[in-house]
């Protein structure tokens, strides 16, 4: 490829990376906001959020699919020049969102106080967090709603209208908690309800916003055909969400049992973790819409051209920031504690964070292209096996507790290696191209 056009390329990825992290960014900036609101009701309200949090994360999460799913299947359409089913993907996606959204809002409803429970919840926190969680269920449809306009947007290469909406959503929510919260006196019921309010707001935001583009679909109407593919991308990338979900949840797991000092160094790493994280996945949403295209367009090289850019940019990226938080791992670790033995803790945990960071730019970003080529299976089997290389050594830890930290992380970065093998050998086969060659027709 000609350096212009490979300039011309390049801009064109960053173009679209750069609101994608500003999207990506603005969820955990408004959890940190209701987090330090909710924090100053005291101690028990702000243990009740965190419980109830972690079942609506874990729901979001594994809904994600919707963005997804959608994402590819209207850019895939869209390259191949068929407006009308690019529009019914969209349509169709709206569909389940019904579907699914209302029965999952009743079944976090109804089982809020178990679910709770079984997370540790007991007294008054099981109180609060029971009254988060059934509260915050009526906006989980909403939720959906908001995911799928996101992949019907990101579909049209249009990242900028989802920036606009979730900034203003996460403005406004801020400003009614304050409100509900302390003027009205509502307590974590007002935070819950200012929350939900935003989240209904913003799903009609991102309908109006997604009307113009479904104009073009020849039926309104719900199809049992089309959903499947939904449902089946679900399925796999289910098993992708678990996956990651084991790696963090088992990274907890090990540090408390290792001492105080452990468990406080490994959350300073681990949200140093997901900050990183959301910056290098940032390259992987323009590469599910563009790979997406490219493939719905019948030009497979051109899809491997864009993963090969969006692979270097990534890996660039991810590169320069591991540099960065290697040299600033010692004074990053005194901004979050003056606790000396969990600043030497930290410390190593960052270096080693940091140290993962370039296999963390390929394994993302592929996730990215290999999502816009619809090779779903593929990536639930990889996420099942990368999960298992990090088994191991967390056991290892937790038998011999001395490994300390460098136990934890050093798992974490067996995992990352693995993963990013695992995707790379994918890339370099070739074989993900023929995986979205004939996604299921829209019938007419």
């Amino acid at each position: 490829m000609p350096r212009f056009a490979r300039d011309a390329q390049d801009r064109r990825i960053l173009a679209l990376a750069l609101p994608a992290l500003g999207t990506l960014a603005a969820e955990p900036l408004y959890v940190l906001a209701d987090t330090a609101i909710v924090g100053h009701l005291g101690t028990t309200p702000l243990a009740g959020l965190a419980l109830a949090a972690s079942v609506l994360l874990l729901v979001t999460a594994g809904c994600n699919f919707l963005a997804y799913a959608t994402t590819q299947r209207l850019a895939h359409h869209r390259g191949g020049g068929h407006d009308s089913k690019a529009a019914a993907v969209g349509v169709q996606a709206l569909w389940l969102c019904a579907l699914l959204g209302v029965p999952i809002a009743v079944a976090v409803a109804a089982c809020a106080e178990p679910l709770v429970w079984l997370l540790g919840g007991r007294g008054d926190v099981l109180d609060v967090a029971t009254t988060y969680l059934r509260i915050s269920a009526v906006g989980l449809p909403f939720v959906l709603v908001a995911l799928a306009g996101q992949g019907v947007l990101r579909g049209m290469e249009d990242l900028r209208t989802p920036l606009v909406i979730v900034v203003i959503a996460n403005v406004v929510n801020i400003g009614l908690e304050v409100v509900a919260v302390y003027l009205l006196d509502l307590g974590i019921a007002g935070s819950a309800w200012s929350t939900v309010a935003v989240q209904v707001l913003a799903a009609g935001a991102f309908g109006l916003a997604v009307r113009p583009h479904l104009a073009a679909a020849e039926s309104r109407r719900p199809d049992r055909e089309e959903l499947a593919p939904f449902l089946t991308a679900g399925r796999h990338l289910a098993m992708r969400v678990a996956a990651v979900l084991l790696v963090i949840t088992g990274t907890t797991f090990v540090a408390a049992r290792i001492d105080d000092a452990t468990l406080a160094a490994h959350q300073i790493a681990a949200t140093m973790f997901s900050l990183l994280a959301l910056m290098t996945d940032a390259f992987a949403i323009p590469a599910q819409t563009l790979v997406a295209a490219a493939l719905g367009a019948g030009d497979a090289d051109g899809a491997t051209a864009i993963g090969r850019r969006v692979l270097r940019l990534a890996v660039i990226a991810a590169t320069a920031l591991g540099v960065l938080l290697a040299v600033g791992a010692w004074p990053l670790a005194h901004v979050f504690t003056s606790d000396p033995a969990v600043v030497s803790r930290a410390t190593v945990a960052l270096a080693l964070l940091a140290l993962a960071q370039p296999a963390a730019g390929v394994a993302m970003s592929l996730d990215g292209v290999l999502i816009g080529a619809a090779d779903y299976r593929f990536l639930g089997a990889a996420a099942g096996l990368s999960a298992l290389a990090f088994v191991p050594l967390a056991l290892t830890t937790l038998a011999v507790p001395t490994l300390g930290i460098v136990g934890v992380w050093a798992a974490v970065n067996v995992w990352m290696l693995f993963r990013a093998s695992l995707n790379h050998r994918r890339f370099r086969s070739g074989a993900w191209t023929a995986t979205a060659a004939a996604p299921a027709p829209v019938r007419s």
